[in-house]
């Protein structure tokens, strides 16, 4: 492994944090508002997924065409403007626009950069550092942030911009790789369309895109509908509350990230469904609880499986990618993918909120739409070879 994946991992903790922070910030800044409509928090959650979904086919060539360092130092500083327009009382749908955009950036130069750190029998516990470096971040932001928002928006909002920039600066330690040989001279849309129909002809990407996607619509769509649920079965009053209570889900994801190397090898990549199917399951058991220690409960599980199940697809999109269409493109559509999917279960939730169904029917469902999906996925691509 090369020893400067730890300045990566540094660089991606401080950036994930500063992401969660700016997340919790925003919530409170819904949450203290008399103005703003329990819709918000969901509208705010599209707006970031929609720049994933318009930028994609553009941001995997950059990450490809560029030494990732320089895409991973660009995409801070993009952030750090758009906590700085919110800290200016932009509109924050507009603002937070813009910290999506540099997530949009950011992701497939963090994930394009870990084949050139880690060789592939490495991949997966390479995956499984960045994920734990993640979480361990998600945890320390969402806390941290929401205590510094339920006292001082401003200050949260400050505190992101430096944080951001901090990780700019580390991302300067990493290597500068030659960007990817034999690039394309077609037109940008036409090489996305060339990567999309390239990447998903073999069974094991087009099991992985749809894992993937399936996960992250899970994660996004549980993350918005316990923001409802939680006020009204448990009672939470703040965003420190709703922190408090994800606390546990992040630990699981933690948990799940760093047993599952040893479970879960690229070469046994159909095995994830159990995860998949597990997590469905916790899902529906949350949906039942109606105390804090039960609901805690139900989400560290919920994470553990989550964790388990999201690590061994990041490795195998990475490791196809790496040897077709590129490492930061294959992110990028990965990405692409797993956004539109974050972006209707967001908006189906929006609408059922906004027809009055009760967030415990929307937590069922989804539990049920994860068991159901997993069974489809591996009916349609049973054989992997």
């Amino acid at each position: 492994m090369n020893k400067k994946i730890y300045a990566l991992l540094l660089a991606q903790f401080l950036s994930a944090f500063a992401d969660n922070a700016i997340l919790f910030t925003v919530i409170a800044l819904v949450m203290q508002s008399t103005q703003l409509a329990t819709w918000y928090v969901p509208a705010l959650q599209s707006v970031f997924l929609i720049s994933f979904i318009l930028f994609a086919p553009w941001v995997g060539l950059w990450a490809d065409k560029h030494p990732k360092k320089y895409i991973l130092i660009t995409a801070n500083l993009i952030k750090a403007a758009g906590a700085g327009l919110l800290l200016l009382n932009i509109e924050p749908l507009v603002a937070y626009a813009l910290v999506g955009l540099g997530a949009a950036l950011y992701s497939p130069a963090k994930y394009g950069i870990l084949p050139e750190l880690a060789p592939k029998h490495l991949l997966v516990k390479a995956n499984s550092w960045i994920e734990g470096s993640t979480i361990f971040a998600i945890l320390l932001g969402m806390m941290i942030g929401a205590k510094l928002a339920d006292e001082s928006i401003n200050l949260a909002l400050f505190t992101t911009v430096i944080l951001f920039i901090l990780s700019a600066l580390m991302s300067l330690f990493l290597p500068e790789h030659n960007k990817l040989k034999n690039q394309p001279s077609a037109s940008t849309l036409k090489q996305f369309y060339q990567h999309l129909r390239i990447f998903l002809a073999t069974t094991e990407s087009r099991f992985a895109i749809l894992n993937g996607a399936l996960f992250w619509l899970a994660a996004a769509t549980l993350r918005v509908i316990l923001i409802a649920w939680a006020p009204l079965i448990l009672l939470t009053q703040s965003a420190s509350d709703i922190a408090e209570l994800t606390l546990f889900l992040a630990i699981g994801i933690i948990i799940g990230s760093a047993i599952v190397p040893k479970i879960i090898p690229l070469d046994a990549i159909h095995l994830v469904r159990y995860p998949a199917a597990m997590m469905g399951v916790f899902i529906l058991i949350l949906s039942l609880m109606d105390t804090h220690l039960e609901a805690r409960i139900s989400l560290f599980f919920i994470g553990c499986a989550g964790g388990m199940f999201i690590v061994p697809i990041n490795a195998i999109l990475q490791d196809i990618g790496q040897h077709s269409i590129g490492s930061g493109a294959a992110v990028a559509l990965q990405n692409f993918f797993q956004n539109i999917a974050m972006l209707i279960g967001v908006g189906v939730f929006t609408y059922s909120s906004s027809i009055a169904i009760h967030p415990i029917i929307a937590m069922l469902s989804l539990g049920l739409f994860i068991l159901i999906s997993t069974v489809l996925i591996n009916i349609k691509v049973p054989k992997l070879s």
